[in-house]
């Protein structure tokens, strides 16, 4: 009987000492303890067990093991659905199990080869016994007997009962039913049950199709109604006070619905998006706009109603809509024709527009003028997205995972930040990704509405329990503590010195000419460069110091930095990356 701490999958090995002649097969009788769970024959804590393979080798006194197939396994007892049968079918998700919470008695099993093997003098038999199957289902106390033959039934007598050999014997005709039924009897408890055999197979690959197509992505979708449900004019809004039947339209003030189309979801989406309609086009194209220059063309691109701001611009937005809807100017994207609706074509024609791409800089009279730069006279001028300072630190450090598609990523959090809003369910460990996960662009960031990423939420990104409409955009001190602090952004710094030490040269102005135009696109001016270097030279020093304060800052975030590069410089152009990643002119539009 097995000792010790149960574990969750066991091998039992079993060798003994085999007398000359002839080996085919093995009798496994499982007894009940009391030392056992549930006084049964497992030791799980319900007092069952799961056997998934059993292996046999003799090994002669000289020369190679020789592996035993045992082919026929039958057994006096077997749960319902973990018949021994099970046993070595090559599926390790299923085996032989006893029904262990009820079962209190003794029960044999026996696994038989095809044909009996020859032992030599001082031949050893080894058995082993592989639980695979489910945790801790391990047998417990058990016997082993071994038979020379091959027809040994499950009393432990050779051959066949005098009384099978018998009726084996007599013709089939002389047979009488009770005979027949003896017959049949042994039969079924001797030779493997193909129709339990063909239930499994049938029940593994049931299973491996729910497995599957769990497995596939889904989405919710609404069905529309073979007949729709009327509604009616409320009378003072009460539901049990239907008045006037109200049939589907559209509103009386925009263009009807194209002939043909059906007054449902569908015909209501073909409507939004024909080209005809006012709407779609101009809210679409002045969002882009907004995005892309600060301020769309009207003001308030929440709001396209009554109450809505003038456009500033009304004759560019009503050319800009038609040609999003029917372009015939918008450049290729890809090599390819833009198409109607085609959203990179339009936003590639907009930041090849001379208006996008003049400088901000402008005389203070300018700005007084038109603070928010609605006529246009200078390029666009503010702060960047959450979204986009992040990723853009993650393209200049070289960490960035390009990929597009694919699940939600788990970049670094704070610990415990969704374990204050769920105090049940599998939502409370927040478990960062390792590997590439963590430097996906941030539109792949996994979002809990009401406990978003903080660095995003610090840049204006909106928690997600209410609608929002248009973003606001502050500058606050927490900004730059979190672009200096936070592990993404101490980790970016690290990968952008390692790529100064690298591709920059091997002077130290050469290097910081590097790492600024990979965050500004441009070289410094001489002012600008003496500063980063003075400041590089003192950080160097410093760190000289304290090679230990520079050896644990470089092992900052999952990736690894470049063994062969010195820490103390390492670290010094780490900290430098840091400032350039903080530069006013990185995380603004510039």
């Amino acid at each position: 009987m097995p000792g010790g701490k149960n574990p969750v999958h066991d091998v039992y090995e079993i060798e003994s000492t085999l007398a000359p002649g002839a080996f085919a097969g093995i009798l496994l009788e499982c007894l009940p303890d009391a030392r056992i769970p549930n006084k049964s024959l497992g030791r799980y804590s319900n007092g069952n067990f799961v056997l998934t393979r059993v292996e046999a080798e003799i090994r002669p006194s000289k020369g190679k093991p020789v592996p035993v197939k045992l082919t026929r396994r039958v057994a006096d007892y077997s749960q319902k659905g973990w018949d021994v049968s099970f046993v070595n079918n090559g599926n390790r998700k299923n085996g032989w199990a006893v029904n262990g919470p009820t079962r209190r008695k003794p029960i044999k099993a026996m696994f038989l080869a095809d044909s009996p093997i020859k032992v030599s003098k001082d031949g050893k038999l080894v058995v082993r016994f592989f639980h695979e199957t489910l945790n801790q289902h391990n047998m417990g106390r058990f016997r082993l007997s071994r038979t020379a033959d091959k027809g040994a039934s499950l009393d432990g007598k050779p051959g066949l009962s005098p009384e099978i050999s018998s009726l084996l014997a007599k013709a089939d005709e002389a047979l009488k039913p009770a005979e027949r039924a003896k017959l049949e009897k042994h039969f079924k408890t001797t030779a493997p049950n193909p129709a339990t055999q063909a239930k499994s197979k049938v029940a593994q690959a049931k299973k491996a199709l729910d497995t599957f197509k769990n497995s596939l992505p889904s989405t919710m979708v609404m069905k529309e109604k073979a007949q729709p449900k009327d509604a009616f004019i409320l009378n003072r809004g009460e539901y049990d006070q239907p008045t006037e039947k109200v049939g589907r339209a559209l509103p009386a003030v925009l263009p009807p619905l194209p002939e043909g189309e059906p007054l449902n979801r569908l015909g209501l989406a073909r409507w939004l998006v024909s080209g005809e309609h006012p709407l779609t086009a101009r809210v679409w194209v002045n969002r882009t706009w907004e995005r892309l220059f600060g301020y769309g063309i009207v003001k308030t691109s929440e709001n396209f109603g009554s109450q809505a701001e003038w456009p500033v611009h009304p004759e560019l937005l009503d050319w800009l809509a038609v040609e999003f809807a029917k372009p015939s100017v918008l450049p290729k994207v890809a090599g390819k024709p833009a198409k109607p609706w085609d959203m990179k074509g339009m936003i590639k024609f907009l930041m090849m527009s001379r208006a996008y791409r003049q400088s901000s800089s402008a005389p203070e009279e300018l700005y007084r003028r038109d603070p928010d730069n609605r006529l246009l006279a200078r390029g666009p001028r503010f702060r960047l997205t959450g979204e986009l300072v992040r990723d853009q630190a993650l393209a200049a450090s070289g960490l960035l995972v390009p990929k597009i598609g694919g699940p939600s990523t788990r970049p670094y959090m704070p610990v415990g930040v969704w374990s204050e809003t769920n105090r049940y369910g599998n939502l409370r460990n927040y478990k960062a990704d390792a590997g590439e996960g963590l430097y996906r662009r941030s539109m792949y960031t996994i979002w809990k509405r009401t406990a978003a990423p903080p660095s995003m939420l610090l840049f204006d990104a909106p928690n997600r329990e209410t609608c929002t409409p248009k973003r606001s955009r502050t500058n606050t001190p927490l900004q730059a503590l979190a672009l200096m602090n936070e592990v993404t952004y101490v980790e970016a710094a690290r990968a952008l010195g390692q790529r100064m030490m690298k591709e920059g040269g091997d002077s130290v102005e050469s290097r910081l000419k590097t790492g600024f135009r990979l965050v500004t696109a441009r070289t410094p001016d001489p002012e600008t460069l003496e500063v980063l270097k003075t400041g590089f030279e003192r950080r160097k020093k410093e760190f000289e110091k304290d090679e230990e304060g520079a050896k644990a800052f470089v092992m900052q975030g999952s990736s690894k930095p470049d063994p062969s590069l010195p820490a103390t410089d390492l670290a010094a152009y780490s900290a430098t990356a840091s400032i350039l990643l903080n530069l006013d002119r990185v995380i603004t539009k510039d």
